[in-house]
């Protein structure tokens, strides 16, 4: 395409346990600051990433995506967003791809949904090499009570039980079209959560609410009556950070 006014889309991957999430923050190391530091050295001018979500402080990223619109004079290709971005990134952050998006691509307003997985560990002794990327649970676990949990949250739902104290959103009407929990007992379990928007905490009190229903302090039949209640005090608690993962946006 004709490279003036240009809009090159990053895929994104991050490690996010070092970074105060991803939105630029004074005084704080974000994953938005760390990647416009490195636009900035390459195109020799300050440039605006924009992100398909905001995440949260230690939360990961294996498909974040982000947009920057480049000027007419850029002709770098697009393996110099990869190659070069990556020579001056830090090792918890990388550009996994690169290409030159349609003229009015935005990675947060072109997004048609996202695909978040959240990692538990149901294990009796701590296990050290997760401690960054797993929430660990160390009683035993319901798991098909956790499953039956998860089945009933897919669908579209008022999901005010579920978001945080102050998320801004205006309506808390959502679309889930896959809430999925994989994996067994004294393992590591899975749960894929895929939509079209979230709130603020949205995955994450999910997951706790979950995590309830396999401690025995919540049962699968509870789901219904939260989301009607829609009162975050009766829902679960807000599950860590660390355990939460972007892996993809998806796009028309």
């Amino acid at each position: 395409m004709d490279p003036a006014g240009r809009v090159v889309k990053l895929t994104l991957t991050y490690d996010g346990t070092g970074f105060s999430g991803w939105q630029l923050q004074p005084g704080q190391r974000t994953v938005q600051g760390v990647l416009e530091a490195a636009l900035e050295r390459l195109l020799g001018r300050r440039a605006r990433a924009t992100a398909a979500g905001r995440t949260d402080a230690g939360v990961h990223a294996e498909g974040q995506v982000a947009s920057v619109r480049l000027e007419p004079s850029e002709r770098l290709p697009e393996r110099a967003f990869v190659h070069g971005l990556n020579g001056l990134l830090p090792e918890d952050l990388a550009v996994r791809t690169a290409a030159f998006a349609p003229e009015g691509f935005d990675a947060r307003r072109s997004a048609r949904g996202k695909l978040y997985r959240y990692r538990l560990l149901n294990r009796p002794i701590r296990s050290p090499l997760e401690r960054r990327s797993h929430w660990q649970l160390f009683a035993p676990l319901d798991v098909p009570a956790m499953r039956e949990a998860a089945a009933g949250l897919v669908g579209e739902h008022d999901f005010a039980a579920f978001r945080a104290s102050d998320c801004p959103a205006k309506t808390t009407r959502r679309r889930l079209d896959r809430v999925e929990l994989r994996g067994g007992s004294e393992a590591e379990l899975i749960v894929d959560v895929r939509g079209t928007a979230f709130l603020k905490h949205m995955v994450r009190n999910l997951v706790g609410t979950i995590a309830e229903v396999g401690r025995g302090r919540l049962r699968p039949a509870d789901i219904p009556r939260l989301l009607e209640a829609r009162d975050r005090t009766q829902a679960g608690p807000t599950a860590p950070a660390h355990g939460l993962c972007l892996v993809e946006v998806y796009y028309a």
